[in-house]
């Protein structure tokens, strides 16, 4: 698959989040939902609206920590890769770091607008464009993560292929999107 739509779910107690193959209108792929106030960050993805089929998920390896390294895990809870803020880098714009071991795909994802980045920390309650470029140490891009302007939280996801071919595994993109909006202020 090279893309996907996540659209986050208006909720009280959780945040929610769909994601659908090939754009916002395809088909249910998984629902995430991540719950508010936890001591430590988790998300889980389902197969169902019902939550009776765990996809994947991604969980912080340590309570409350604002530089906190996130391991993504399959439905089996074995590791597909891992993330991390890039705190320092974050500073001005939001930087991340991922590695996917069984893929060979490893990098970095920054915010490509600087002003957006800058005028999303002192201007909140207000839906800025967020548009993320993950790439490789040698460049190549392999996770594009583009929220438009909307009322709603929305993102548009795009796995092109590495120059060898390979395609970032789309669960490991979804948790980036998840992580990209539930994460972002932090």
């Amino acid at each position: 698959m090279d893309r996907f739509a996540v659209r986050q779910r208006v909720t009280l107690m959780v945040n929610r989040y769909e994601v659908r193959a090939g754009g916002r209108e395809g088909p249910l792929m998984a629902l995430a939902e991540q719950k508010r106030m936890s001591l430590r960050e988790q998300v889980t993805f389902f197969a169902d609206e019902r939550k009776t089929q765990p996809l994947f998920a991604f969980r912080a390896r340590q309570v409350m920590d604002v530089a906190a390294t996130y391991d993504i895990t399959d439905a089996y809870r074995q590791p597909l890769g891992w993330f991390r803020k890039d705190f320092g880098r974050s500073l001005l714009r939001s930087a991340w770091v991922v590695d996917v071991p069984g893929q060979g795909i490893s990098g970095s994802g920054t915010e490509r607008n600087q002003v957006v980045a800058v005028l999303r920390r002192f201007v909140e309650n207000f839906n800025w464009p967020v548009h993320f470029d993950f790439t490789t140490a040698e460049g190549a891009v392999f996770l594009t993560i583009l929220r438009a302007w909307s009322l709603r939280d929305a993102y548009e996801c795009h796995l092109p292929p590495d120059p060898y071919g390979r395609r970032l595994d789309w669960r490991v993109g979804a948790c980036l999107a998840v992580a990209c909006d539930a994460l972002l202020s932090r």
